[in-house]
């Protein structure tokens, strides 16, 4: 008897799922911002950035990246302004070699619905005049940045190009 109910309680539960309670890890939800790296000196080629530290003001995680040209970012869906700093060879040991540059998005968001499971995403639109800002300092390591997508909708494209 206890193996019947068993049985019935597993199909009862199971059969009351449908697709929509499970959100699909290969559902697309808030993208990040794709970022590639060039060499400024020959700006159609792509240049591997090295112990990369990527971090926020307010926030305590941070994000390391090591000879590669290309990254994510995310973006803050909750405000129309993301302030990220990138730090050249903050994550070695030798803090005194460390280059620091800041740059802020500035960006529209919309949010779209996704499904019951996975619930919305936050989709991005860089501003038309003034998308992304370097703040300049007298060594910035970053010499260039253009945006060649300003429309964050997915992470299969590159959305902005920096130069160093």
């Amino acid at each position: 008897m206890g193996k019947v109910f068993q049985v019935l309680l597993l199909s009862f539960v199971f059969s009351s799922c449908e697709k929509d309670d499970i959100c699909d890890r290969n559902t697309p939800t808030t993208p990040k911002v794709v970022i590639e790296f060039y060499d400024n000196a020959s700006p159609t080629t792509l240049k591997n950035i090295t112990k990369l530290k990527v971090d926020a003001a307010g926030f305590t995680t941070q994000l390391n990246f090591d000879a590669v040209s290309k990254i994510t970012l995310p973006l803050k869906t909750f405000a129309d302004v993301s302030a990220l700093n990138l730090t050249l060879n903050g994550t070695d040991t030798d803090n005194t070699n460390d280059n620091l540059d800041e740059i802020t998005f500035n960006y529209t968001r919309r949010t779209e619905y996704v499904s019951r499971a996975c619930g919305y995403k936050t989709l991005f639109t860089l501003d038309a005049t003034n998308p992304v800002v370097l703040t300049n300092d007298a060594s910035n390591w970053i010499q260039n940045i253009t945006v060649t997508q300003p429309n964050i909708e997915n992470e299969n494209e590159t959305h902005v190009k920096i130069y160093f």
